[in-house]
Order: structure tokens, then C-alpha cells, then sequence
């Protein structure tokens, strides 16, 4: 059965969503192309319709997971206004919500290992992205370098592999509170 081009479209956008939450719950690795397909409502074999492989479809996923995170930001700052929207942010990164929901967090957090290994085009969708949201947190505050912002990004994005790593709630805890603290955010 032929399917329409914005059925098709519809497809596509269903399966890399779901894509991107499963690779940020579990990492490409830990994900099937049919887990994929059978969580999307599609059979396995309209995967090959739509992609040409899963790297494509976890560079795509991760592209998608980071711009989302990209239009968050630019949210954050432009309800804080004038002054240090770097904090807002980083109010909203280090957060209990953001570590204890990986399928939903920040794709930086879930898929850095996986962007290291496999390199190719979800390393320049991760690298794009970074880069993106590095930006947004530079130009978030007056003054900010971009040496102070990639410090920044490296204690956020740190502080939560680290407070999801731990298994043990009262050091994650402590690693939030102490990374907030240090960022001027408070706990």
C-alpha cells in the first residue's frame, strides 16, 4: 500500500523522535531498528524506505534532539531578558527533571560516547549542535568569552553524566548542588 509524501513525512518525523528518545534512554547501540519500527506503529522494512542506514537515522535523531534543545535555550533567554540568562539555563540544565529522565534530557548528556565512536555524521550533528547551544550560552550573557562559555558547557554537561553515573541519589544530588553553586545558580 502506497502511502502519501506528508503520510510518509509523518512517518519519518514519528520514527526519528522516537529514535532520538530510545538512543538518549539506551545509546544507538542499545537500540534495534526494529524496536524502532514496532514502538512507530511501521514494519521493519519501511525503515529502508525512509533511511539509508541506523547511523543515518541516529545522526538525524540527534540533529532533531539537539535543535529542539537549541529553540529550549533561545526560550530561556529570551523570557530572562537583560542580564545573566547563562544562569537560567543553567538553573534548567542541572536539574533533578533533566538526570532523572534521559529519554527526555539533553542528547550532549546521552549520546557524547556514542558520537566519539562512531564519528561520521552523528559526530558532526553532535558537533553542530554543541556548537549551537555553546553560542546561544555565550551570547546568553554580557561578556562572556567563548573559553567561558566551552567551561560552562564542559561543567553542565559533566555535572549530568556524572549525577546520572553515580548510582547513588545522595551524590547526585550533592554533584548538582555543588555544580549549581559554582555557576553562581545556587542549589
Amino acid at each position: 500500500m502506497k502511502v502519501s509524501r506528508e503520510q510518509a513525512a509523518r512517518n519519518r518525523e514519528t520514527v526519528v523522535d522516537t529514535a532520538s528518545r530510545l538512543f538518549r534512554a539506551r545509546g544507538v547501540e542499545g537500540v534495534g531498528i526494529g524496536e524502532v519500527m514496532r514502538e512507530c506503529g511501521l514494519t521493519h522494512g519501511g525503515f529502508y524506505n525512509q533511511f539509508d542506514s541506523k547511523e543515518a537515522l541516529a545522526a538525524e535523531a540527534c540533529a532533531a534532539s539537539l535543535a529542539r534543545s537549541v529553540a529550549r535555550w533561545g526560550e530561556v533567554v529570551a523570557e530572562t531578558g537583560e542580564g545573566d540568562a547563562s544562569k537560567a539555563i543553567a538553573a534548567n540544565y542541572l536539574s533533578p527533571r533533566n538526570r532523572d529522565a534521559p529519554e527526555t534530557g539533553c542528547a550532549l548528556i546521552a549520546l557524547g560516547p556514542d558520537a566519539a565512536r562512531r564519528g561520521g555524521d552523528l559526530g558532526g550533528a553532535f558537533r553542530q549542535g554543541f556548537e549551537e547551544l555553546t553560542n546561544i550560552l555565550q551570547q546568553s550573557t554580557p561578556d562572556m568569552t567563548r573559553e567561558d562559555a566551552l567551561a560552562r558547557m564542559a561543567q553542565m554537561v559533566g555535572a549530568m553524566v556524572l549525577a546520572r553515573g553515580v548510582a547513588d541519589m545522595v551524590l547526585s544530588d550533592e554533584i548538582l548542588v555543588a555544580v549549581r553553586k559554582a555557576m553562581g545558580v545556587g542549589a
